[in-house]
């Protein structure tokens, strides 16, 4: 049986709510032999599991590996356009399906590149500059 693995982040929240839950209901509910089990349970959570899931990283065994491009905000173009061209390569698709997509995925990169810059440009221009620049395109 295989372990479950989390992102990081998701991880210490985790360890996070559970040590603090636990704590908090062994405090209420046990007895007062076994009180001292809430301030382990605390210092198991936050000062022993939340450190090593920080140091360790992927090396700790439930934490997911991560993706270096998952996390991106925006994720380059050229991602696509390889499994593109891999899902050509391998037959899945013909030659007229990939001009097809990748015209496509070319056009709509290039609306995303004239969008950020219109945008980007019309933070810093006056009203009348922003009237010119939408009758010109």
């Amino acid at each position: 049986m295989a372990l479950p693995a989390f992102e990081k982040k998701r991880l210490i929240g985790l360890i996070a709510i559970l040590s603090f839950g636990l704590t908090s209901l062994s405090a209420v509910l046990l007895p007062s032999p076994v009180a001292p089990l809430g301030p382990a349970i605390f210092i198991t959570g936050f000062f022993i599991l939340i450190p090593l899931v920080v140091v360790l990283g992927e090396d700790f065994p439930l934490v997911a590996a991560d993706d270096a491009d998952a996390g991106s905000a925006s994720p380059s173009a050229e991602r696509p356009v390889a499994a593109l061209r891999e899902r050509y390569a391998n037959g899945e698709i013909d030659e007229a399906e990939f001009e097809r997509r990748l015209d496509r995925l070319l056009a709509t990169e290039d609306l995303d590149e004239r969008f950020e810059r219109t945008s980007a440009g019309l933070s810093d221009r006056s009203g009348e500059n922003r009237a010119r620049e939408y009758e010109l395109e």
